[in-house]
């Protein structure tokens, strides 16, 4: 029954929920290895053995948002904050320009120091400095005309992580003041005005049933983004979570086989919380479906800064090391790190 519903995702690219929970709930290694063969083909037939690069640059770690499960919260009094300069964050572009990025990803926490003004200049003038590459902004929740403005000034792409699509488990991760609802309605917006946009969701947070993963699928079938990025939870030990039991590599795995199929072309990263928790993770990752990775261009100084779990890995490399790095590692399983933008597929860039 499991390899028949994995046979149904990959025909009809959706299952109703009902199926994706037993789907979910009953998996075992003989469906792991029949769904991640599949996951290859549609992964092959798409991108070939590329897998895509992005260059993150982690460029502020005050967040006014005290969500229960972030290293990066409001309320952890022994995070060492720091900011980015605008001159930080280019120097770190043209490092990465050199290495042969061509995708920036601008990932801060919910910073109210980085004006409107401030955030429409810096993305300005790195689309002027880089003209070729694509620019992702992945700095949270804002309005509506927040995000049209930043589009105009030149972002080409946002990551929204839903977290979780299920509204009792979504206030069981979040303070009263932050809601799903408002989430997901960030999202569409993001979509309506244009962006190549991307979601996700943590694998194994605190309470998660297969029944609240598959809402998760639900939403993302919905809203259909052009990126998904899903990750083990990690608990961080200055947080409510801390001697939460984290998400498991095996389940996450699992998870990016199951997006490859329901949507072939998606770009699906090999996140960094899974090399986290297994030395093998990110080519684990790409090996189950997945086609990008993200290496850090942030500063070696302020790398270790930005925890928003324990153990975070490459947080002393400098910016070469880690593409080297990873270099190796996707070329040790067969596949090919590429420089450049890696658009959505058939998306005009």
């Amino acid at each position: 029954m499991i390899l028949e519903l994995i046979d149904k995702l990959e025909q009809q690219h959706c299952l109703a929920k009902e199926e994706w929970t037993m789907l979910i709930a009953g998996r075992n290694e003989e469906a792991a290895a029949y769904l991640f063969e599949k996951a290859r083909y549609w992964q092959h037939k798409y991108f070939g053995n590329k897998v895509y690069t992005r260059g993150l640059i982690e460029f502020t770690n005050y967040c006014k948002n005290d969500c229960y499960y972030c290293g990066i919260r409001r309320s952890n009094g022994k995070a060492e904050r720091y900011r980015l300069t605008k001159e930080q964050i280019l120097e770190c572009c043209a490092t990465g320009y050199e290495l042969g990025f061509r995708t920036f990803v601008l990932q801060g926490g919910e910073d109210g120091w980085f004006t409107q003004e401030k955030l429409e200049d810096i993305v300005r003038t790195i689309k002027e400095s880089f003209p070729d590459c694509a620019l992702t902004l992945s700095v949270g929740e804002r309005s509506f005309e927040s995000y049209q403005r930043l589009f105009e000034a030149g972002a080409d792409r946002y990551l929204l992580r839903h977290e979780t699509a299920e509204d009792v488990h979504y206030r069981k991760l979040h303070p009263p003041e932050l809601s799903s609802e408002n989430r997901k309605q960030c999202l569409r917006n993001l979509k309506e005005i244009g962006y190549q946009t991307g979601t996700g969701f943590m694998v194994g947070s605190p309470g998660q049933t297969p029944e609240q993963l598959a809402e998760d699928m639900m939403f993302i079938h919905e809203l259909q983004p052009h990126m998904v990025g899903i990750g083990p939870f990690v608990p961080h030990h200055e947080t409510p979570f801390a001697e939460e039991v984290g998400g498991t590599v095996e389940l996450t795995l699992f998870m990016i086989g199951l997006l490859r199929l329901m949507q072939p072309k998606l770009l699906l990263p090999s996140t960094t919380a899974l090399g986290t928790i297994d030395p093998l993770g990110r080519e684990k990752g790409i090996q189950a479906g997945a086609n990008v990775v993200m290496p850090n261009l942030s500063p070696t100084s302020v790398r270790k800064k930005y925890e928003l779990y324990d153990n975070k890995i490459c947080t002393g490399d400098e910016a070469a090391e880690c593409r080297m790095c990873l270099n190796r590692r996707m070329e040790s399983i067969g596949y090919e790190l590429v420089t450049d933008r890696g658009d959505y597929p058939d998306e005009d860039s």
